[in-house]
């Protein structure tokens, strides 16, 4: 019974391939298991902890699901999230060495730090209003530096707007966007995106229409650098392993997730210190005498979610309002499901 239960938590790394992968959330998978889906259940066991909160970056555990409501998780973060982004460029001077097309894509891929939820999403045939539309306007022009010396080695020295960057992106208020925003401007994430380089002569003057959309539209949509998890490691120490072999066992997994420490018999003995920083690399398979001592697993329902967010909004909020679609996705799932019964019984 207790290599079934194992088998039922775990997936088992070999050598060569990966064992138990198979999904149980299903009833009838074991013999003696009742795994039917039960709410009351579920909701015993589920439940998420953040990690870690670092400016842009979180890590949080989200446990007691099966992968494909984890998958499905990450693939809203990364798709189905809005923000706003460049849409419409209005090139109406560009003499510099970068063609207007990609100078426009450029624009298109710079993050915008505004809060979506105040704007609404824009027809094509509309014309753009202070609630769908961010208006932006970059106009710069390469010049001498009259006060520079001639025999400088750097050109930004020696001309002035020479490189040009999200810094020189105005934000344009349209309607009442200055009295809704003026506690938090709407402005590029970074002041320091290059866009262009210029030399004396050249010039740039163009406007940008931000408009609300989701990244399964466009990559430029998407509110996060990356959004990624893993599976829990589990190391089981099998035997004793001490003195010279367990500083082998030490250097062939990541740093800090094995240990030594000193028994009561005064010897240098491994323990698991910390799995969670395993990165399964499977590096104690290749030694001989080592590989028996370990038991490499990871815990099925045990989801570490990685989430970068671009910097339009923190994390967290990407989380809850992935959250948010996921639920309302389910919802629909349920009204059609309601509206298929009632036209089967008439």
């Amino acid at each position: 019974m207790t290599n079934i239960e194992d088998i039922r938590s775990c997936v088992t790394l070999n050598e060569y391939d990966v064992d138990h992968v198979h999904s149980t959330d299903f009833p009838g998978s074991y013999h003696g298991y009742d795994d039917t889906w039960n709410f009351n259940k579920f909701s015993r066991n589920f439940h998420i902890d953040v990690i870690k909160i670092d400016g842009d970056d979180m890590e949080f555990d989200m446990v007691g699901i099966d992968a494909a409501l984890a998958n499905a998780f990450r693939r809203i973060l990364l798709a189905e999230v809005p923000t706003m982004a460049a849409d419409k460029i209005f090139v109406h001077n560009n003499t510099s060495i970068i063609q207007s097309e990609v100078l426009a894509h450029r624009l298109g891929l710079v993050p915008i730090r505004a809060d979506p939820r105040m704007f609404e999403y824009r027809n094509e045939d509309e014309e753009a209003t202070d609630m769908d539309t961010i208006e932006f306007e970059l106009k710069v022009k390469c010049t001498k530096n009259p006060n520079a010396s001639a025999d400088l080695p750097d050109p930004y020295d020696i001309y002035k707007n020479a490189k040009v960057t999200t810094k020189q992106l105005k934000w344009v208020p349209m309607g009442s966007q200055a009295a809704l925003h003026s506690s938090n401007p709407i402005c590029p994430v970074a002041d320091d995106i290059l866009l262009a380089k210029l030399r004396p002569g050249q010039a740039i003057d163009v406007r940008m229409h931000c408009v609300k959309g989701v990244g399964k539209d466009h990559a430029k949509f998407s509110p996060v650098a990356t959004a990624s998890y893993r599976l829990l490691p589990k190391i089981v120490l099998k035997r004793r392993v001490s003195g010279e072999d367990a500083e082998r066992l030490v250097k062939c997994f990541s740093p800090g997730v094995i240990g030594i420490k000193e028994d009561e018999e005064g010897d240098n003995v491994a323990y698991v210190k910390d799995a969670r920083r395993d990165m399964c690399s499977r590096e104690i398979l290749r030694h001989e005498d080592l590989r028996d001592a370990v038991e490499l697993k990871k815990v099925r329902d045990h989801f570490i979610f990685s989430v970068e967010s671009t910097g339009a909004l923190p994390p967290y909020v990407l989380v809850s309002e992935a959250i948010k679609v996921l639920r309302g996705k389910c919802q629909t799932f349920l009204s059609e499901l309601d509206s298929i019964g009632k036209t089967s019984q008439t």
